[in-house]
């Protein structure tokens, strides 16, 4: 829909408005990030996603689901069906990137990743509900249009500019992340005393080099403290200027780079600074995208010389999602309206989930019905942005797998059989694979997910001996050395809790 920026309604339009390049970004980088989780995630098919991992499917019904969810990947326990849809989903992320039947891959794309994510709802962050959304909500933007393979059998759009229901939602949506995130923030330490990321920095867990080179200056930690949280509160309001709209839109890129940059190198977040940054790009103005075509014309031009074959590729049953006839001017208009309702509809779901999330906007009980809910889990557009929110936690510490071998040694399996030992290790994150085990590992200290425990116990039971030249196990305890997060860097004892104990029977040690 072209941008008519004259008159009342075309000012308050303006800062809806996005070049439908910036949206072609946005698509690439969204589906690159999906790409990258899905190649994290498929390292662990067995441990994360089968009945012989740590969540079996009876596990996940009895524990994880409501009955308004949906999941292909819960339809098998078996380790080859997961690795199956994966496949199918990096291929549909594939096309996605490439602009290949856009409106296809981005249904498919997003149905799967919502499978994938019900399926092991327990090593989730804050990073996949924004993935989830930007598919959501790439399914009603236009951002096949150019740049894209689809775009190689369409007549160039006379003008760039792009309004409707969507970019509004899409704009919205980045607002409310951010907002939700600050005011969700409402301890001492992130409004008042400024200790918040001393404490975050405090997490051996998830603190990096950088962030550990930064700890010791608690002024310099009090200041970006405060800059943290004030970013997040009050930047998203230059999204909604009407008037130098390119450059409020370019302050808000800017700083969220840096933002995220910074949190990259200080902090182990997983993907959640990539899906972050990937999701600025649809801000960027005209004359920015200008510049990248300009620099990035011959790369396209030798890409464009490409001769890819689409009528070989045809997809019979794209039918249903993608228009191949012409519609009537009416028909257009109608299919335009109903969407444009359903997206407005959905916006307002999305506005109100988060203001019932947010506790010091909502009155006592609460203001979004329980029987309303179901709405969300269906479509997943529930979210949650609460990151080291209301306060930081306070109880850091590591893992230790006390294993006892059936001559008496005892083994750290978290170590790779090292002897037992209860030193702190010279990195904690290091004893993690990867963020989704580090998130694990933090649902599983709960005293509301104790389920969880015999679950990991007997899943490192059984591939420690299914390791060949690993010495069999008589006893394993999983173990956490507590370690809590003092003020003015004073340090705790560590104190050794046992979360589970496994004992083998007789006849399989």
């Amino acid at each position: 829909m072209p941008n008519n920026s004259t008159g009342f309604w075309g000012v308050l339009r303006r800062p809806f408005v996005l070049d439908l390049r910036a949206l072609a970004l946005l698509r690439m980088a969204t589906a690159a990030v999906l790409l990258t989780d899905l190649t994290i995630r498929s390292t662990d098919l067995e441990a994360h996603y089968s009945n012989m991992g740590v969540l079996p499917l009876s596990a996940l019904h009895s524990y994880g689901w409501t009955a308004y969810q949906f999941s292909l990947h819960a339809a098998s326990g078996l380790w080859q069906v997961q690795a199956l849809l994966f496949i199918v989903a990096a291929a549909l992320g594939g096309a996605l990137l490439l602009g290949y039947h856009t409106r296809v891959a981005t249904v498919g794309t997003w149905l799967l990743l919502v499978s994938l994510q019900n399926r092991n709802p327990f090593i989730g962050q804050g990073g996949d509900d924004l993935l989830r959304m930007l598919l959501f909500w790439g399914i009603f933007l236009p951002w096949g249009r150019v740049w894209s393979l689809d775009g190689r059998t369409q007549p160039a759009p006379s003008r760039y500019d792009y309004f409707s229901a969507a970019t509004v939602a899409y704009i919205v949506q980045l607002a409310l992340l951010y907002w939700c995130t600050a005011l969700l923030k409402s301890g001492a330490e992130w409004t008042q005393t400024g200790t918040a990321l001393y404490y975050a920095f405090s997490l051996d867990q998830v603190l990096l080099p950088v962030g550990r080179w930064l700890y010791p200056y608690p002024e310099l930690l009090r200041f970006l403290t405060f800059g943290a949280y004030y970013t997040e509160l009050l930047l998203p309001f230059a999204l909604f200027i009407p008037v130098g709209v390119p450059w409020w839109r370019m302050l808000v890129v800017g700083v969220l780079v840096g933002f995220h940059l910074t949190i990259s190198v200080t902090l182990f977040v997983g993907i959640f600074f990539l899906v972050n940054l990937a999701s600025i790009l649809g801000l960027l103005p005209a004359g920015v995208v200008d510049w990248l075509a300009h620099r990035l014309g011959p790369l396209a031009a030798r890409i464009g010389r490409w001769r890819f074959r689409q009528s070989s590729w045809s997809l019979p049953w794209r039918l249903r999602l993608e228009r191949t006839h012409p519609l009537s001017a009416a028909g257009r208009q109608r299919v335009r309206t109903v969407r444009e309702a359903f997206v407005a509809v959905v916006l307002a779901y999305v506005c109100w989930w988060n203001l019932d999330d947010v506790a010091v906007l909502r009155p006592a009980g609460g203001i979004m019905p329980q029987p309303v809910r179901w709405f969300g889990f269906l479509l997943r557009v529930d979210q949650h942005w609460g990151m080291f929110a209301p306060t930081v936690f306070k109880d850091d510490g590591w893992y230790i797998l006390e294993g006892t071998a059936a001559d008496g040694r005892q083994l750290d399996l978290n170590r790779r059989g090292a002897p037992l030992s209860y030193a702190k290790p010279p990195s904690v994150v290091a004893l993690f694979k990867n963020d989704r085990w580090r998130k694990y590992s933090e649902n599983y200290l709960f005293v509301s997910n104790s389920w969880m425990r015999p679950f990991y116990c007997n899943y490192l039971l059984r591939i420690w001996h299914e390791t060949p030249g690993h010495p069999p196990l008589r006893h394993l305890s999983v173990v956490y050395m507590k370690e809590v997060s003092l003020p003015d860097y004073k340090l705790a004892t560590p104190v050794r809790q046992v979360l589970c104990e496994c004992e083998l029977p007789p006849a399989s040690k």
